[in-house]
């Protein structure tokens, strides 16, 4: 795929994810976060696997080695299992200022990390990028109303180790990437992930009798198929694919367009009034996106 085609995808993935925290901070209201993991995980390995199925691509798990197991097992405990407890928990309590700026940190952990692991060039361009695109995402954030950071709480620790588990994840996929396609990686770590939080719900004191899953009713019901197919499933394959063609560094790059279209959709739904600085912010998401992903020309 055309890196130009790849990028506008991502954009639009970036509008789902969006979407999928106010989803996720509505369901916690009906479910505990350790069963809405849970359920989200469970029907993104359903529907990923189906995709393996439907596409007939090949699954060769006899000629994977012991030590690509371990790494795509890893990567499922990172990337799944302890990111979904973490950051469904850690959207209880957390504050939304400061998990906006706890997330938009991750394209600069990741491009440290990709620094030190894979010897990628941090170049000057690139640090600007970041900074730029920090820049917006802060401009975004604080041009709401009775926005301000607050002290750390246990749920800001959560977003916070939620998004290094997830950078660290991507960092195995941009490995694995070269022996594996991105919808193989995203079926074995999914169904990995999976059956690891139905072993640890089971061993846990949340209730799992229908009358608890049926109370709800239809609404947030629609809301958890919408962030386990569409916001996990679909957009997460999509994203590995990106790490996988673009490189973990560039791909979280694109993460600073979430709160824009968080707070889009607050324009745009609960009628939120745009200022200034949600300008001054988007040229700089624009312009850090642009400069954050651009590759070092080669002398």
């Amino acid at each position: 795929m055309k890196p130009a085609t790849m990028q506008l995808i991502l954009i639009g993935i970036m509008a789902i994810w969006g979407l999928n925290i106010s989803a996720i901070k509505v369901l916690t209201d009906y479910f505990d976060p350790l069963l809405i993991a849970v359920i989200r995980m469970i029907m993104a390995a359903v529907v990923i696997n189906i995709a393996v199925v439907w596409t007939r691509r090949p699954m060769p798990l006899l000629d994977i080695t012991s030590g690509q197991w371990l790494r795509l097992t890893l990567c499922a405990v990172l990337m799944v299992y302890a990111n979904q407890i973490m950051f469904t928990t850690g959207m209880q309590t957390a504050s939304a200022t400061n998990s906006s700026i706890v997330l938009a940190l991750s394209p600069l952990v990741a491009s440290l990390l990709a620094a030190l692991i894979f010897r990628e060039t941090l170049t000057g361009v690139r640090v600007l990028g970041i900074a730029l695109g920090f820049g917006g995402v802060f401009a975004v954030v604080f041009s709401g109303q009775g926005a301000a950071l607050s002290g750390p709480t246990w749920g800001d620790v959560l977003i916070f180790a939620a998004m290094l588990s997830f950078v660290g994840g991507g960092l195995l996929i941009q490995d694995l990437a070269r022996q594996f396609n991105a919808l193989t990686i995203s079926c074995i770590i999914y169904t990995i992930g999976a059956v690891f939080l139905c072993v640890h719900v089971s061993f846990s004191s949340v209730p799992l009798d229908l009358a608890v899953l049926a109370a709800p009713g239809v609404w947030p019901w629609l809301l958890m198929i919408f962030s386990g197919v569409m916001a996990t499933a679909v957009c997460n394959v999509i994203w590995n694919r990106a790490i996988a063609e673009l490189g973990v560094a560039r791909t979280s790059v694109f993460q600073y367009w979430i709160p824009v279209f968080g707070v889009g959709f607050a324009m745009l739904l609960l009628g939120e009034p745009f200022s200034w600085w949600h300008l001054v912010g988007l040229v700089g998401i624009l312009l850090g996106t642009y400069l954050g992903t651009r590759r070092p020309r080669v002398r």
